[in-house]
């Protein structure tokens, strides 16, 4: 196995593939793909069925896992799909750029996320317990802090935009307590994690900032350490390196805050397009955690998961899959799939079985944690804001998507002051 860093690819042209059976690839990116990504995955179901071949940003080809047996299988198979992206042939090869803003995504880095076997779970139960840690010293709290303090600066003009003002920075603010950062870092991280998951030209400088902050931050809390998660971290007996430290926060950072901020504006944007949501919210006769498993299923904050590595050839979705192949969850429409559920109108309450939080060895091991700020998130602004409203139809209200995720683009709401 190949040890190079994946961010130092060597040379070589872009644009590998590895489908070589004539099939015709579509872009999973470009103008239908931002406005409708649902639409192309039901395309793409149709054309290919519940394994599809795939061009990513630099025309970098993949197998798009539509099914949802199929998502299941190669995430709760690590020995066939692998997400050490070292066995990646085209990166091997050297196809892929150094700068592709793929690499912040799928390259490989020594943290628990790029690693199987005995390194991942040695990694993953220093993070586990850390976040364990955090919860127990008052994850609620900071949200209720952060919330009100949100609130605050928008509460005596009637009118907010919700992504912008409340659930793009919210998550971000209580995470930079949470691993012991000053809150006047929060806004520039939140915009640097969002262009990471957005991609295009600028993902790789952004990510290299956020690398930098980081590695201040554990240089300063071995010197001045805390109650914090990177203290916690840092003193585990699992032995982190200084690479490995900075990974992990790095990891803790972005995954905790994009796909937070992503789920709340969701969340809020279905609790506000929904009159008897809404009113049974406020009376306490609905429970937020029905509506957010809605969200999980309908719209999960990360629509595509990247990425596995097979690990030999082998049959997936009735194609060929050969050793080395990129293999991208399509969570959103795996979760949307008729074999598993033909009728998406029907209620999903209290049905867990949804991919959002993936599957497996490397199911997201921060996912109480956010569910408990988005918790929060809600009930503070709902009880804050008596009579909120869209101030706009529900029907313009609209989203873009990347690679990885589909964002609500606003929520403008008004209320009395």
């Amino acid at each position: 196995m190949n040890a190079q860093p994946l961010n130092d690819p060597g040379p070589g042209a872009a644009g590998g593939c590895p489908f070589g059976h004539g099939e015709g690839p579509r872009r999973l990116f470009g103008p239908d793909a931002a406005t409708d990504p649902v639409g192309v995955y039901e395309r793409l179901r149709d054309e290919h069925g519940p394994v599809a071949p795939v061009l990513l940003e630099g025309d970098v080809a993949a197998w798009l896992v539509l099914g949802y047996r199929d998502n299941r299988r190669v995430l709760d198979n690590p020995r066939q799909f692998t997400r050490d992206a070292r066995i990646w042939r085209d990166w091997r090869e050297g196809h892929i750029e150094e700068m592709s803003p793929l690499i912040p995504m799928l390259g490989w880095r020594p943290d628990c996320v790029s690693q199987d076997g005995e390194p991942h779970r040695r990694l993953r139960g220093a993070v586990t317990d850390n976040l364990l840690a955090a919860a127990g010293r008052g994850i609620r709290r900071h949200a209720t802090h952060f919330a009100n303090k949100q609130i605050d600066a928008f509460a005596a003009t009637g009118r907010a935009d919700l992504v912008m003002d409340y659930a793009e920075y919210l998550p971000m603010l209580v995470l930079t307590r949470v691993l012991g950062l000053a809150e006047a870092e929060g806004r520039e991280l939140a915009e640097s994690s969002a262009q990471v998951l957005k991609g295009g030209e600028d993902a790789v400088l952004h990510d290299k900032r956020i690398m930098e902050i980081l590695a201040e931050l554990a240089e300063r809390k071995r010197s001045e350490p805390g109650s914090d998660f990177t203290s916690g971290l840092i003193a585990h007996g699992a032995g982190l390196d200084e690479a490995e430290i900075v990974s992990h926060l790095r990891l803790v950072l972005i995954a905790g805050h994009t796909t937070t901020s992503n789920l709340l504006a969701r969340v809020l944007q279905l609790v506000l397009t929904d009159s008897a949501r809404l009113s049974g919210l406020i009376s306490g006769e609905l429970n937020i955690t029905g509506v957010i498993e809605e969200v999980m299923w309908d719209s999960p904050p990360l629509a595509v998961l990247p990425g596995r590595f097979a690990t030999s050839d082998l049959e997936l979705g009735g194609h060929h899959i050969q050793e080395g192949d990129l293999l991208v969850l399509g969570l959103n429409a795996g979760n949307r799939d008729p074999e598993v559920r033909p009728d998406t109108g029907v209620s999903v309450q209290g049905n867990q079985s949804h991919l959002a939080f993936s599957s497996g060895a490397h199911e997201c091991p921060g996912q109480n944690l956010g569910l408990g700020i988005i918790e929060v998130a809600v009930d503070v602004l709902l009880h804050r804001l008596p009579g909120l409203r869209l101030a706009v139809p529900a029907g313009e209200l609209s989203s873009t998507a990347s690679t990885w995720e589909s964002r609500l683009d606003s929520l403008p709401v008004e209320f009395p002051v």
